[in-house]
């Protein structure tokens, strides 16, 4: 993108954690923005600019969310998004407009599909369970590589829990024993319905449960905050 970073990473975490003080932060997330700048409207670049750097605090539940117990319903919809869905912009009209396409539907998350297989949430990463094994697409272009999709990588090596990775179908996501998607402000969250279709009897299973308490453990015991997407 040819953007140069506005901050060291010392002044960054030093800035996070006086907005967390300003702002009485308890629970909750940071979100950062950094533009290439400001400048007159145009497509090319401008000769010299600063980059920008904007962030805010938002208070939501992340340990003791209620969808975590009872797991969330979500449905499928076509990707419509640009070829480099590994870089993280700012373009999201197509993943707003599926997870409001979603909402609609009275569903939690929207996993989009292209040429017959899930590529990835709305905003989150995708997943299955099928015979105790995880499955997620590998990455690509075609996905964002999360912050928590990584820790969870690392957390399911670690407790002998296999992970492929791969593409699946919609088909498959329906059959599968579980489902649960991973973000920066849901962790790993239970997948009880895709579709309408109930997905392990309507309950969160026992992969996806210890997959969650694994990543809560190592929140709780982190000097700082565990890494967000």
């Amino acid at each position: 993108l040819r953007m140069a970073w506005p901050c060291s990473k010392d002044e960054l975490k030093a800035m996070h954690l006086e907005m967390v003080k300003r702002n009485a932060l308890t629970e909750g997330i940071i979100y950062m923005q950094v533009t290439r700048g400001a400048a007159d409207r145009d497509f090319k670049f401008p000769k010299e600019s600063k980059s920008t750097l904007i962030a805010f605090t938002q208070a939501m539940k992340l340990v003791d969310n209620p969808n975590a117990v009872t797991g969330v319903k979500i449905v499928t919809t076509p990707d419509i998004r640009w070829a480099r869905r590994d870089i993280k912009t700012v373009m999201l009209l197509a993943p707003v407009l599926g997870k409001q396409d979603a909402y609609e539907k009275g569903a939690h998350e929207a996993w989009m599909v292209e040429g017959g297989v899930v590529t990835e949430g709305t905003s989150s990463n995708a997943y299955i369970v099928k015979d105790g094994k995880v499955i997620t697409r590998g990455l690509s272009n075609s996905i964002l590589a999360g912050c928590t999709r990584r820790a969870l990588f690392r957390l399911a090596q670690d407790h002998g829990i296999v992970i492929e990775e791969r593409s699946f179908t919609p088909d498959e996501a329906y059959a599968a024993d579980e489902a649960f998607l991973t973000s920066a402000s849901q962790f790993v969250m239970p997948i009880v319905e895709i579709d309408g279709r109930r997905i392990g009897g309507g309950q969160p299973g026992p992969v996806v449960r210890k997959l969650r308490e694994l990543f809560l453990q190592e929140a709780a015991s982190a000097d700082s905050p565990p890494s967000r997407d």
